[in-house]
């Protein structure tokens, strides 16, 4: 049955028990529980999606009405065989996937259905349990295949016989297998331009000579060294990933490259032309013993001089992160004139010297973060150190102040992290002694700013006079508020992110009515017992209020300028009353408000700690006798005293009525008469 509206370009067909999509030439069965393979009504499908299926066998009459397909997706069935048949009416096919199925029960079945597809482009096997002889006897007559995927098997080992005749293969996936040797086996793919061979067992990589390779993966391996072959050659490749691995020195490259991208990071790497103690390695060689079947050579490696015989002019980001690289070559950088990015963080560098005549006038980025620096050094007068820098990340190291002028040499720096060092900012408050400061004034192209965790105390003067900061971090520093805050007066009309967690922040400290711009700020772990009414007038987009002291929020505040501005709020962990949760509900009603912690506010009563979403009805009744007007409640105690005197005055004067009037009578001295 097939229903058609409008132009025709969308249909619905039933195909019992489930329905597919017709949109065009493309016929989308996923996720219908089918058994088997729909059939082809209007007979100019060229996309079939069968994903997510519970296909068992692709029979040799499965696609018999399907003459013009292209496109066939069968991932995450039970497919179990693919008949020898099944593609002689479907023979203009260029992709196929068959991924996570279970075709390694009947592979040499399969192999020659794949056999009768001489236009096939793409092939996806991955996810089926296939070993490198099962996946040699698949695509051995796929010469026509220009990508192929045999990712997530139980691939072991390759040799020279697996990929044998593809000879027009452009780019193939072997990641998360359990390949722990290659053979050769890339020798004869003459055009092969992207090899991905990530989360394998690879222990190294020695002759690398795939000249025509363009992109490499081989990260999440156990690789311990990369040698590239001695040649004059020009190596096509451009990005090479050696990330997660073991390796413990740098690689050595190509002499020849075009590698722009060299990825580094979490291996064990150093380098070795001195040591801490100061021996000098200068002139010592490394020899690595290789042993292929009855042959054994030894390769020997300068540990430093080969480095420098590799050409790094055209990389442009180097990433070295997460290694224990503690000082870095003379003229290591100096290979690198383009390099944009530089990522050093999570190593062990004590120094890090900038100078005018360093080749870094390219860097756009470089992260510092988490070593050990306690000084970065400048050539004094240098006018041209990092010219184009834009981002600076100088995190959790121990410096205390940065050359003189550093950020005015960066004309285009935007972001700095400082954060948990222990610096401080000029100008600074006087005190006895000259100490060392950070000077960011005048800064203009500066934005985002970090200073979480330095140690900061009430600062003084203008630090931010001629900035243009929009995003300010100050968390962490606990005296930072303390004294006149009239430091933060420079950022009014710029400052549009503030956090100010764990300063030690009362109600009583700051006025932010005058932060117009502001559209986060983050108020958290700080002393809040009163919400600072100030921020009623602001235009938050966002607000984080946890971990504070906070008994209540205000009852109006929904209709503040805050409340009709506010997207997101963070209210957990304060102490808020059951009883005077009117402000609760009225957030709960606000259109458009979230609230990403709600399920973890909380609210008490007596000594009971509950949720504000469903308070037992109990405590409602409670709560709403301690909120009654205390008027109405004085009125009710004092009524039945007032009544009960009343009373007891009347009873009092009718039972000593004759002697009241008779001793009235006897101190006026008046006879009377009876």
């Amino acid at each position: 049955l097939a229903v058609e509206w409008g132009s025709g370009a969308v249909a619905v067909w039933a195909t019992s028990p489930s329905v597919c999509e017709l949109v065009q030439s493309t016929l989308d069965c996923t996720g219908r529980w089918l058994s088997s393979v729909p059939g082809n009504l209007r007979g100019d499908i060229e996309e079939l999606l069968l994903d997510d299926n519970a296909i068992r066998v692709l029979g040799n009459t499965s696609l018999l009405s399907y003459h013009q397909l292209r496109h066939l997706s069968l991932t995450k069935n039970r497919l179990e065989l693919i008949e020898p048949g099944a593609f002689l009416s479907s023979q203009g096919l260029h992709v196929l996937s068959v991924a996570d199925n279970l075709l390694f029960t009947n592979y040499s079945l399969t192999a020659a259905a794949l056999s009768a597809l001489p236009a096939l482009r793409t092939l996806d096997l991955a996810g089926n349990l296939l070993t490198e002889d099962m996946v040699s006897v698949l695509v051995w007559n796929l010469s026509s295949l220009e990508s192929l995927s045999v990712a997530r098997n139980i691939i072991m080992r390759l040799d020279s016989s697996v990929f044998m005749n593809l000879t027009q293969l452009l780019e193939l996936n072997l990641e998360k297998n359990y390949i722990f040797e290659i053979d050769r086996a890339f020798e004869g793919l003459q055009r092969l331009q992207r090899l991905n061979l990530a989360y394998n067992y690879l222990p190294c990589v020695v002759e690398f000579g795939l000249t025509q390779l363009r992109v490499l993966n081989i990260s999440n391996n156990v690789i311990e060294w990369f040698l590239a072959l001695e040649s004059d050659d020009l190596f096509e490749l451009e990005v090479l990933d050696l990330s997660h691995n073991r390796l413990l020195f740098f690689p050595v490259l190509p002499r020849q490259s075009k590698l722009h991208s060299l990825l580094l990071k979490d291996n064990e790497m150093s380098f070795y032309q001195r040591l801490p103690n100061g021996t000098s390695l200068a002139h010592v060689t490394v020899q690595f013993l290789l042993i292929d079947g009855n042959s054994t050579n030894v390769t020997t490696v300068s540990l430093w001089d080969e480095i420098c015989h590799s050409n790094l002019s055209s990389l442009r980001l180097l990433d070295m992160s997460q290694n224990q690289v503690w000082y870095l070559p003379e003229g290591f950088l100096a290979q690198m004139p383009f390099l944009t990015h530089l990522k050093l963080n999570q190593n062990c560098l004590e120094t890090f010297h900038l100078s005018e005549g360093d080749p870094l006038a390219m860097l756009t980025e470089l992260d510092l973060s988490q070593n050990r620096l306690e000084e970065l050094g400048a050539d004094v007068g240098a006018e041209d150190v990092l010219p184009n820098l834009q981002l600076f990340n100088l995190s959790t190291n121990r410096l205390r102040v940065l050359p003189p002028g550093v950020f005015t040499y960066t004309r285009k720096i935007a972001t700095v992290d400082l954060s948990h060092n222990r610096v401080d900012l000029c100008p600074q408050p006087a005190v006895a002694g000259e100490v060392p400061c950070v000077d960011i004034r005048g800064v203009e192209t500066l934005t985002y700013l970090s200073l979480a965790g330095c140690g900061l105390r009430g600062l003084g003067g203008h630090p931010f006079q001629g900035t243009s900061l929009m995003h300010l971090d100050l968390s962490d520093n606990h005296q930072v508020l303390s004294g006149d805050l009239g430091w933060l007066q420079d950022l009014v009309l710029t400052l549009q992110v503030l956090s100010l967690r764990n300063t030690s922040l009362s109600s009583i400290t700051m006025d932010f009515s005058a932060f117009n711009s502001l559209v986060h700020l983050d108020l958290s772990g700080n002393s809040l017992a009163i919400f600072p009414t100030s921020l009623g007038v602001l235009k938050l987009r966002s607000l984080d209020l946890r971990d504070n002291c906070l008994p209540a929020l205000p009852p109006d505040v929904v209709r503040t300028p805050l409340g009709k501005s506010l997207q997101e709020v963070y209210l957990s962990r304060n102490p808020y009353n059951c009883c005077t949760l009117g402000w609760w509900d009225a957030l709960q009603r606000v259109e458009g408000l979230h609230i990403p912690d709600g399920q973890e506010v909380t609210c008490s009563f007596a000594s009971r700690t509950l949720s504000p979403r469903v308070l037992p009805e109990p405590i409602v009744r409670s709560c709403r006798w301690q909120t009654a007007d205390l008027a109405l409640l004085y009125l009710v105690l004092a009524l039945p005293t007032c009544l009960t005197l009343l009373v007891a005055f009347a009873v009092v004067f009718l039972t000593f009525k004759q002697k009241l009037l008779k001793m009235v009578k006897s101190q006026c001295g008046v006879s009377s008469s009876y």
